[in-house]
């Protein structure tokens, strides 16, 4: 929408980072089935611009499990509204934190998948 972007028409990166975000967050709580929260974002890299009007997908997968930690891989690709062609516009690793009721860490299941 246009309150999204600048003056030239392209979309903020803060508003792109955020749906990367969501789509991460979505990844680590389902993978450790519980709360999960950000605590980095390592290498965000934006290749090319998002103008008002694009379809943007965006694509989130697992990279990484430690104890009670996640990495996952995420990227934004874009299309333009009349064209069949998509670009790679954003990509980055998001880190997670699975957190229990208290808001502590708690270590990722095994069985988690």
């Amino acid at each position: 929408m246009p309150a999204d972007a600048n003056p030239y028409g392209d979309i903020f990166g803060g508003w792109l980072m955020s749906q990367m975000d969501m789509a991460a967050g979505l990844v680590a709580s389902r993978y450790s089935r519980g709360r999960a929260v950000t605590i980095a974002v390592e290498g965000m890299k934006f290749h090319a611009p998002v103008a008002v009007g694009d379809e943007v997908s965006v694509f989130a997968d697992m990279a990484k499990v430690g104890r009670t930690s996640m990495t996952i891989d995420v990227q934004a690709w874009r299309r333009a509204r009349h064209s069949e062609d998509s670009c790679l516009v954003t990509q980055a690793q998001f880190v997670f934190v699975a957190i229990d009721a208290e808001r502590k860490p708690r270590v990722v299941s095994e069985s988690a998948a």
